[in-house]
């Protein structure tokens, strides 16, 4: 059971999200950014962060490079999109829900061609539409997908989708904020260009920095690229490659320890593989729970992802979801509202230091807390 005293509720996102004890402990002790001591860690990181890309394929290490930047997971992404795009380059992104659109937006302010191809947030992304229009457009130079599109939980299936980008000559790039390290995948196989995830996801590190896995022969051609100084990808990795992981900014050095020991925790659990199956346990227990007390599921199982799931809210005159929020706050569970514009609903994640015995303790509390259905039964007496 992850509850503890001086953690007084479960935090039920898709992050920032519930610590083991020892990795906020971790953060209890002060770093030099240039220390060597620091560094070498910083560098222990990002190799790490690359084996953990490339399951089982040693041979492929030296082709792919990790580079480490201050900031919200946002910041990573806009780091991605500021500077690997040419000028005379054209981003297709799809985009199913909040985050997609996000990175529409980001290329929108940065004034870089793009095109958005918007399926909706509860629609699938179409796949034969996709390959017409690489086919029909060949000015496109880079596709952008959010592999799970935390809005609504959608898992994107970017093992169909990097075929057809890859068939038709563009670089990919792949936000994997809720994703990475919660679900094996292979950048190699899949001929990811540029992924990106966060230090408080499925790592379950804390905020603070975000990181890119990244082709190394794509982005030695950034150079000189970027549209901003601080989020200058390349000039980053420069930074880090010949400064030994010296950042080129103040770092987040008490969120890159709390990484180091969430990493050696991962690894503690057995890896990516059995840190999926505790996530898929949980969501099981979760779902069905949910069902049980009739709740209903936004997305259809296919669709959606072990991180994060969204239900409607019930459609009962009593029924308030503040009122609810609050009501399990109290019990030690906190859980997000909904972002899907057009539905009704609320999300909850089950990633981080969470367990099947934490998601059958929060069944039993909305359980009992479902005071709607207490009042309609009572009146019905």
């Amino acid at each position: 059971m992850s509850q503890l005293p001086d953690n007084p509720y479960l935090l039920l996102t898709p992050g920032p999200l519930s610590t083991s004890p020892t990795v906020r402990q971790a953060m209890m002790k002060d770093w030099c950014t240039w220390d060597d001591e620091y560094n070498q860690l910083v560098q222990s990181i990002r190799a790490r962060l690359v084996e953990l890309a490339l399951p089982e394929r040693p041979e492929c290490f030296d082709q792919y490079v990790s580079v480490l930047i201050q900031g919200s997971g946002t910041a990573s992404v806009e780091s991605v999109i500021g500077s690997v795009i040419p000028t005379q380059g054209k981003l297709l992104v799809l985009a199913n829900g909040h985050y997609g659109q996000r990175i529409a937006q980001i290329a929108s302010v940065l004034n870089i061609d793009c095109h958005l191809m918007d399926f909706g947030e509860t629609g699938a992304i179409d796949l034969d539409a996709l390959d017409r229009l690489l086919a029909e457009d060949l000015s496109f130079s880079h596709v952008a997908v959010v592999h799970c599109e935390t809005t609504t939980g959608r898992l994107n299936p970017i093992e169909r989708i990097a075929p057809i980008v890859k068939k038709h000559k563009c670089d990919f790039i792949v936000d994997a904020m809720s994703s990475f390290g919660g679900v094996t995948m292979d950048v190699a196989a899949l001929e990811i260009d540029f992924l990106v995830s966060s230090a408080n996801k499925c790592i379950q590190g804390v905020p603070g920095f975000g990181f890119i896995i990244a082709n190394r022969n794509k982005l030695n051609d950034c150079q000189g690229l970027a549209r901003s100084v601080s989020l200058d990808l390349y000039d980053q990795w420069q930074g880090m490659k010949n400064g030994n992981g010296k950042w080129r900014f103040t770092s987040p050095t008490h969120t890159v320890r709390a990484f180091d020991q969430a990493l050696k925790e991962l690894y503690e659990e057995g890896g990516i593989n059995l840190r999926y199956q505790r996530y898929a346990e949980n969501h099981s227990i979760l779902v069905e729970g949910m069902r049980s007390l009739g709740f209903s599921t936004l997305l259809d199982d296919a669709s959606q992802s072990p991180f994060i799931t969204t239900f409607f809210n019930p459609e009962h005159a009593d029924y308030n979801f503040k009122a609810f929020y609050l009501r399990l706050k109290e019990a030690g569970f906190v859980i997000y509202p909904g972002k899907v514009s057009d539905a009704d609903c609320f999300r909850i994640g089950n990633i981080g230091h969470v367990f099947p015995e934490d998601m059958a303790r929060l069944i039993s509390a909305i359980e009992q807390n479902c005071y709607w259905q207490k009042s309609s039964d009572l009146t019905t007496a």
